[in-house]
């Protein structure tokens, strides 16, 4: 071997992050710096390569090189750039140190002269100082970028799961293949009966899957549960911000999610076996709960008889459930009433109008006045009267007012421009006749069972309840679907003048709520 050859070391790095996308490859490197130590006669001891940042210190690569270099196994490095030893003032420093110490005798570089004098070791100085100037440009570039789009409401990083990014308009858009199963979590999640691992579960059966095709995760699911982007809303260093996004949920089912959350609400097994009417009815001479049992393949209700000596006996859950369609049938408007009923909603309809605008203002008007309260706030924040957490919370009490008004107002504008045609569209397809009561399965007419009725019972094998509201009227009169009554009378000659008519028209909901 020659003794004027010279024992390096050759370091390569290139780092995944963005802002190093332009620095040319590791194999490339690689190959110019083979060509630069045949040229200088360079004795290549071995080659390092590092696939991590330089911003900050800590890279374990280089730490090995630097305390190989200090046992004295090598006498310079070989590198592509100086940028490539260090963009940080800490390990640009080590590197000017142990220049300095002459445990590195000597640095080659690609694109880059070194001598290891006074002046070269000046023009390295500069070299690293340009290199962390050039981080630290290029940091503050990007947050600067992420601020502004933040103020115009767009998410300045990749699509969360459930969205995905449109790279002509800059934005995200509900995923049509996973935002649905991300409503699904939410709208489970809210009703507080599963765990989050029971909802992971639940999602993962129904397809749901992360973008490398893996299972998630129960802290990524609590993750999702938990980031208000789904709602139209943008949690960004700690601070909540207004998004142009279309919200995959509302804010109404965010927040049902976060006090569920709070509340660490953790499902208790009960052990029973799961009846269609458990715990449903009462018994009508004790007031026991009436209890569901399997007998030789039958399901059978019966009392529970806990309090007092009870008669009653058991009853098949099917005459039950017949019962059922039979009283919904009792509660239920006859089909050639439904096309006065329409007739008479169309009328309504444009009295409506008028009201619907002065609401729609008025909402709009309190969300301009939240808007000068955010702008405000800003100012003060700006003038140094309120700190930075301060700020923020007050800010974000504010733009989750605006979020809550915003979805009041979308609901009520697509219910006043449809809001007749679905009142139309539930007399045809809801209000049960004897027809549709057949068809629906047992579940359904159960729960359409206590849409309609209350204090449910079974006394004699039979099922009694008490109808609530207009289904009030309409069985304490004989006007259901098949009654007698309703079959020998036509509806507007029916509702035209009669008093109790008026009320059945007009009368007071039994669970009334304000006009928005």
């Amino acid at each position: 071997m020659n003794n004027q050859t010279k024992k390096f070391f050759t370091y390569t790095r290139k780092s995944t992050d963005d802002k190093d996308r332009q620095v040319r490859s590791i194999s490339d490197q690689l190959s110019e710096l083979k060509e630069l130590a045949i040229k200088e006669s360079l004795e290549i001891i071995d080659v390092f390569v590092e696939k991590q940042t330089a911003k900050i210190p800590g890279r374990p690569v280089f730490n090995e090189m630097v305390a190989r270099m200090e046992a004295g196994e090598a006498e310079g490095i070989l590198a592509w750039h100086p940028d490539r030893l260090a963009r940080n003032s800490v390990d640009g420093g080590k590197i000017i140190y142990l220049v300095d110490t002459e445990v590195i005798k000597d640095l080659k570089f690609s694109t880059f002269w070194f001598d290891p004098t006074p002046q070269g070791k000046f023009m390295l100085l500069i070299a690293f100082s340009q290199s962390k100037y050039y981080v630290d440009n290029l940091s503050e570039n990007i947050k600067r970028g992420h601020r502004n789009k933040l103020k115009e409401g767009i998410w300045p990083r990749n699509a969360p799961m459930g969205y995905l990014n449109n790279s002509e308009k800059k934005i995200i858009f509900p995923d049509p293949e996973r935002s649905p199963y991300i409503k699904k979590a939410f709208e489970a999640y809210a009703s507080g009966k599963y765990t989050l691992r029971q909802i992971r579960d639940i999602i993962t059966k129904l397809g749901l899957r992360s973008m490398k095709s893996e299972e998630l995760s129960v802290s990524v699911m609590h993750e999702i549960l938990r980031n208000p982007i789904f709602c139209g809303l943008m949690r960004y260093g700690g601070e909540i911000h207004e998004g142009k996004h279309e919200p995959i949920i509302t804010k109404k089912l965010f927040d049902q999610c976060q006090e569920v959350m709070s509340r660490k609400s953790k499902p208790k097994e009960t052990g029973f076996k799961t009846y269609l009417s458990r715990g449903f009815f009462r018994c009508g001479e004790c007031g026991c709960f009436i209890t569901t049992e399997t007998q030789k393949g039958h399901n059978y209700l019966r009392c529970t008889k806990r309090k007092n000596p009870c008669t009653q006996k058991y009853v098949r859950e099917e005459i039950i459930t017949s019962q059922i369609k039979e009283n919904i049938k009792k509660v239920s408007l006859p089909l050639d009433w439904l096309k006065w009923m329409i007739d008479e909603n169309k009328k309504d309809q444009s009295l409506v109008i008028q009201s619907s605008e002065i609401f729609s203002q008025s909402t709009k008007d309190k969300i301009s006045l939240l808007d000068s309260k955010i702008e405000k706030l800003m100012t003060a924040y700006l003038e140094n009267a309120l700190s930075l957490e301060e700020y923020r919370d007050a800010k974000s009490a504010l733009v989750c007012s605006k979020q809550l008004l915003k979805e009041k107002l979308s609901s009520f504008e697509k219910k006043s421009h449809n809001r007749f045609e679905l009142t139309e569209k539930f007399l045809k397809d809801n209000i049960t006749n004897m027809e549709l009561a057949n068809e629906k399965t047992n579940e359904e007419n159960l729960h359409l069972f206590q849409k309609v009725g209350s204090n449910f019972k079974i006394h004699n094998r039979t099922v009694l309840f008490e109808p609530r509201g207009a289904w009030k009227i309409l069985a304490g009169f004989g006007f259901g679907a098949d009654s007698p009554t309703s079959s020998a009378l036509r509806a507007d000659a029916f509702f035209r003048g009669d008093a109790l008519t008026q009320n059945l028209r007009s009368g007071r909901d039994s669970n009334p709520r304000p006009l928005p």
